[in-house]
This record gives structure tokens, sequence and C-alpha cells, in this order.
């Protein structure tokens, strides 16, 4: 089997079914080996947790295990080690289960809203050179060029925006607020589970993929050592400039309730990034729709329409 270093993290609802069963049956009281004979899982998570048995047979570490075979990332399997020294997973396990579970539905919202245009524009790149076909100015091979060329040219636009959508103002800010987020709600899971600010904040960093980003936060980890408060080391970062976090951050601070207060403040950029989504769940389809309705139009015009179909007295 393969080490998790060479496999990807699981898709996010996989993910959340995982730990809402692991979080079900731990509050079950049934022992880590039996809790993990139990589960189900779809798809290619499956041998991930066959693996993950096997090794926690052997050697009796739940994180350890996980990790190894792929079936927790990094982060979940540090979580989970700090959650065990605490006492028990269970609580770990019922944070990750929300966390995925919320992440896995803004997913499928916007995927959902896509797939009908999507449909329909296949629908118009099947039916948009029957014409030519019924009337004989095109073979079957010509058809089927007919619909593969767009397709092609689709896939490369958007292999295009994948590739430069964080270039994009709309991204680059959805990017930035996304990568904050996940900072910031990593940082209190660790917390939560009892890991010291200086050793935390290096496994928070590694969920930042913006480069830039990651360079600023490194920043605060020094800082801590000099003395200063994370608030504090907060109000330095150049580019964070956000006063509402650090005034939660200040709060849970001075009572004794820091991973509390960061769990309040993702929550709230949680919920303005999937306002964000759903505007974009909203806009893709209408303008998908209105590509489709151009390139339609475009064909009529430019192809044989139905006016090669008609006798060439009623043209």
């Amino acid at each position: 089997m393969s080490t998790s270093a060479s496999l990807a993290p699981l898709p996010l609802r996989i993910r959340a079914e995982l730990f809402t069963q692991l979080a079900t049956l731990e509050n079950a009281g049934l022992p880590a080996l039996k809790a993990f004979s139990m589960i189900e899982l779809a798809g290619n998570a499956q041998p991930r947790l066959e693996a993950a048995r096997q090794r926690l047979a052997q050697r009796g570490d739940i994180a350890l295990a996980g990790e190894s075979s792929g079936l927790f990332t990094k982060l979940d399997a540090r979580l989970i080690r700090a959650a065990i020294l605490a006492g028990s997973p269970g609580r770990m396990y019922q944070r990750l289960a929300g966390v995925y579970t919320q992440r896995a539905a803004q997913a499928a919202s916007v995927k959902s809203r896509l797939a009908l245009p999507a449909f329909i524009l296949l629908l118009a790149l099947f039916i948009g050179p029957l014409p030519s076909l019924v009337t004989g100015a095109i073979g079957a091979g010509g058809y089927v060029w007919q619909i593969v060329r767009p397709l092609l040219l689709i896939a490369l636009a958007v292999a295009i925006v994948r590739q430069f959508h964080g270039q994009l103002p709309i991204f680059k800010a959805l990017n930035a607020k996304r990568n904050q987020r996940d900072f910031f709600e990593s940082l209190a899971l660790l917390l939560e589970a009892g890991i010291s600010m200086l050793e935390a904040l290096p496994a928070a960093l590694a969920t930042i993929d913006a480069p830039e980003m990651r360079r600023e936060f490194a920043g605060i980890a020094p800082q801590i050592v000099n003395g200063a408060t994370l608030a504090q080391a907060l109000k330095k970062l150049p580019k964070l400039r956000n006063d509402h976090l650090v005034s939660f951050v200040q709060t849970g601070e001075n009572s004794g309730t820091l991973p509390e207060m960061l769990f309040r403040h993702t929550a709230i950029e949680t919920e303005s990034i999937n306002g964000t989504y759903e505007q974009l769940a909203i806009w893709a389809p209408r303008i998908i729709y209105a590509l489709v309705v151009l390139w339609i139009a475009y064909g009529l015009v430019t192809g044989p329409g139905i006016a090669a179909q008609l006798p060439p007295e009623l043209r």
C-alpha cells in the first residue's frame, strides 16, 4: 500500500462520513479496532480503511494508522493524537465531522447548480450539427467533430481558468478569505485539543496554500516567542487588517476561551464565503445559459440552419 504522502486526501464528503461514523461509534463506547471494523466508506476509501484497520491491529495507534494509510490527513492525525492524549478522540471526531460536512455541502451546492446548464450545453452540442448531418452537408465524422471540437475548447478554457483563476480579483479575494478561515479554524482545533500555541502554529500554517500569505502568517510565531500575544502578533501583520478578528482574539485570550472565539470568527467567515459561493452558483449557470444561446444563434446564422432543409421553391 502506498504511503499517505503519495495519496490525495479523500473527498470532503467521504471525510465527513468517516468522522461522523467514528464519532458515533466512539460515543457508543466501542473500542477503536471494533469501530474501524464496522465503518463502511464508498469508492477508493475502502482500501485505505482496510489498511488502517490492519495497521491499527498491529500498532494500536489510531492517528498513525489513519495517516499512514491515507485515511487521515496529516492535520487530522495530529488533532486526533492530541485528543487521545487529552482523554478521548470522540469530541475531535465530532468537530472534524462538522467541519468536513459543512465544506462538502458548500462544494455540492455549487456543483448541483452547474449540473443543469452543463446538461443543456451538452444537449445543444449534440443537437446543433444535426441539420447538417440530416441534409448530408457533413458526414458522421464531421458530425462527431462538430461535437468534440467545442468540448475540447471548453476543456481548454476550464484548464486555463483553473490554472489562472487565482489571478482574477474575485477569486483571489475569495481564496485569501478561505485560506485565512482554514488557518484560524485549524488553529482553533489544535488549541482546543490541548496543543500549545507554538506547536499549533506550524500545523495551522500548513493549511495555507497561498505562498505570499503563508510567508506573512509565518511571522506570527517569532512574535509569540518574543512575548507577544496572538492579538498583538496579528495587529502587526501588514495585510491582515481585520479589526473584528483581533477583537475576537483579544476577548478569547482575556477570558481563556481563545479556541471558542476563533471558532466563532471562522463560523462568520464560513457564512461569508458560502454567500459568495452562492452568488457564484447563481450567476455561473446564467452565464453558461447565455453562452449556449449565443453558440446556438451563431450556428444558425453561419450554418445551413433550417433553410437548407426546405425545398428550393420555399426558400
